[in-house]
């Protein structure tokens, strides 16, 4: 019968692993029948991994009445059934260890207020994006780039020899050569385009010494405080690549354009919040304005921010988010050297506007915005207002295939570089540029 009976199995059941046989077996010298057989898959799954986690213990309530002492086993030294826990006070140390370092109730820290601060960093998403920012900064949106700007790539002594194509060269050389792999990744060719293109600029200061009279600076920490209405709000962090220089950029607008801002109503966002997705905390320092360099730095003027988006892996913002953070860190380092020119108190429309320039890419999209501080009276709606000038979504080239694309027999996208706009990098040097000539 034993035989006939391992023939039943691996007939019936084929795919039953040797484990479940060898029981099944068991099952039939026990019962002395096949039709006992209840094969079952356990999919090699452990007992202990398979069983249920218990759940944790609730601790027990203690009920303190007033008047009744509880009866521990705390004298005794020893645990006694029947008796309570002792309750022991906490142990303090006579010195300073760091590793158990508890930090105080945040409402008995020095710097801790009751009034909340909102603050902007590297990798807030403003919900509005753009007007959102708009808002905060007390800024008009003037489309496009100032037409002075774009005219400064028109003369030849303001171009760089075989300009298209070095700059072709330079987009191959970040998407197709400078990796070992099949294709590299959007942080690393964006992030080698930029330098290709800053290096390029830089050739020129041959004929333009004002170049040499910059220098680049990497993860610094800014800090800039304001107040809009009621409410206190700050920037803090660090941003994309800043190019410092000696000399301030210079102004964009004239006296009587700035004037005409005073007659322009801002956008409001009702009924969202304004503060909507900004971080809002307790502890702060109110006039916290910290340019992220010393005072006697010897570049002391913010130039050009130059954004990557898309280079920070756990943060990924969307177009209109990622516009919005340019605006505000290109507003919190001007309004930061205008706290150092002319104090933080009081607020006043300036003499000499403050201009700082900002450019974002993904390696392929790029975004160019200039700003311009007319004024640190932030609190209301009224008066002078900053302007800010926006180019967006321009496209320095259409594609950049390693094999081409085909469908239905067709080459839809060719091998290689394709699609290339030359008119976008001119935008590109004529802000590298400005203030240099």
């Amino acid at each position: 019968m034993f035989p006939e009976s391992v023939h039943c199995l691996k007939t019936a059941a084929p795919f039953f692993p040797q484990t479940v046989l060898l029981k099944d077996l068991r099952r039939l010298c026990t019962h002395g029948g096949a039709s006992h057989v209840q094969p079952s898959r356990h999919f090699a799954v452990s007992r202990p991994l398979a069983a249920k986690v218990p759940p944790p213990r609730k601790p027990r309530e203690r009920v303190e009445i007033p008047g009744l002492e509880m009866v521990t086993y705390g004298e005794r030294m020893h645990f006694v059934p029947g008796l309570s826990k002792p309750v022991n006070p906490q142990w303090e140390r006579d010195y300073k260890d760091p590793r158990y370092y508890k930090a105080p109730p945040a409402h008995e820290m020095p710097l801790f207020k009751e009034k909340p601060c909102f603050v902007y960093n590297q990798r807030t998403s403003a919900l509005e994006g753009v007007r959102q920012a708009l808002w905060l900064t007390k800024t008009k949106l003037i489309p496009g780039l100032p037409p002075q700007l774009l005219s400064l790539t028109e003369s030849p002594a303001n171009q760089i020899p075989d300009q298209d194509e070095r700059v072709q060269n330079a987009i191959k050389h970040a998407r197709f050569w400078d990796t070992t792999q099949e294709r590299p990744g959007k942080e690393k060719y964006s992030n080698t385009l930029l330098f290709n293109l800053l290096h390029l600029c830089a050739t020129l200061q041959s004929s333009h010494p004002g170049i040499g009279r910059r220098i680049l600076s990497e993860k610094y920490s800014l800090a800039a405080t304001w107040k809009r209405g009621e409410d206190l709000f700050q920037i803090r962090g660090q941003n994309g690549l800043l190019q410092n220089c000696m000399d301030p950029l210079p102004e964009v607008s004239g006296k009587q354009e700035v004037g005409h801002t005073a007659d322009q109503v801002l956008e409001t966002l009702y009924p969202v919040s304004p503060t909507i997705d900004l971080q809002q905390v307790h502890m702060y320092k109110e006039q916290l304005n910290c340019t992220g360099f010393r005072d006697d730095y010897p570049y002391p003027h913010a130039h050009t921010l130059y954004f990557l988006d898309g280079a920070d892996a756990t943060c990924k913002l969307r177009p209109e988010q990622f516009r919005a953070k340019m605006l505000m860190f290109a507003f919190g380092n001007a309004l930061v050297r205008a706290h150092k020119l002319y104090g933080s108190q009081p607020q006043r429309v300036l003499d000499r506007p403050i201009t700082v320039q900002a450019v974002g890419t993904n390696g392929r999209i790029f975004q160019f915005l200039v700003l311009q501080l007319n004024t640190t009276d932030l609190s209301g709606d009224d008066g002078i207002k900053n302007q800010v000038w926006l180019d967006e979504n321009v496209e320095l080239y259409d594609f950049a295939k390693v094999r081409p694309l085909i469908k239905k027999k067709q080459v839809k996208v060719p091998a290689g570089l394709a699609g290339y706009k030359p008119e976008v990098f001119s935008k590109f040097l004529a802000l590298y540029l400005h203030g240099a000539v």
